[in-house]
C-alpha cells in the first residue's frame, strides 16, 4: 500500500479509538497503562495527565515511550496501531483548554488547575497491524 493509503488507514484507526496503552521505561523496564488519547493532523498524540505521577517522571527521564491504540478484542482482521515515540509535558494552557473534559473534574479543579499536564507524543514509527497479509505496514515519520 502506497504512504497516503496507509495514513488514511492509520487516520480511520485513531479516528474509532481514543483508548490505548502508554509504555514508558523505568530503571530499562516497560510500565505500561491505559490513556485516552487525542491526536492531531500530523499523527502527534497528546493525553492529560495528573504532573505528580511516575509516567510524568519516568518520561522526564527518558522520553522514549511506545503506544498501542486499536483492536476491538474480537480477534483476526481488527485493526491497530503500534507506535513509537518520543513524549515531552506540556503545560501550555491553549493545549491544557483543547484537550479539557467535563470528566476530568475527579482529578483537576479545572483547566487552570497546576496539576493538570499533557503529555505530547512525537511518533517515530507507527505500525498499522492486523489487516490482511500486507501488514505490518510502516509509516517512518
Amino acid at each position: 500500500m502506497n504512504q497516503q493509503e496507509l495514513k488514511k488507514k492509520i487516520y480511520n484507526v485513531l479516528d474509532q479509538h481514543k483508548i490505548g496503552t502508554l509504555a514508558t521505561v523505568k530503571e530499562g523496564k516497560p510500565h505500561s497503562r491505559f490513556m485516552t488519547f487525542s491526536n492531531d493532523d500530523d499523527f502527534t498524540f497528546y493525553t492529560p495527565t495528573h504532573k505528580e505521577t511516575h509516567k510524568a517522571e519516568e518520561i522526564e527521564a527518558n522520553p522514549d515511550v511506545h503506544i498501542l491504540i486499536g483492536y476491538e478484542g474480537e480477534g483476526y482482521g481488527d485493526a491497530y496501531l503500534e507506535v513509537e515515540g518520543q513524549a515531552k509535558i506540556r503545560d501550555d494552557q491553549k493545549v491544557k483548554d483543547w484537550l479539557w473534559d467535563e470528566g476530568m473534574d475527579r482529578w483537576f479543579t479545572g483547566k487552570g488547575d497546576s496539576n493538570y499536564i499533557v503529555l505530547e507524543i512525537y511518533p517515530e514509527t507507527i505500525r498499522l497491524m492486523n489487516v490482511g497479509e500486507t501488514t505490518p505496514e510502516v509509516l517512518d515519520l
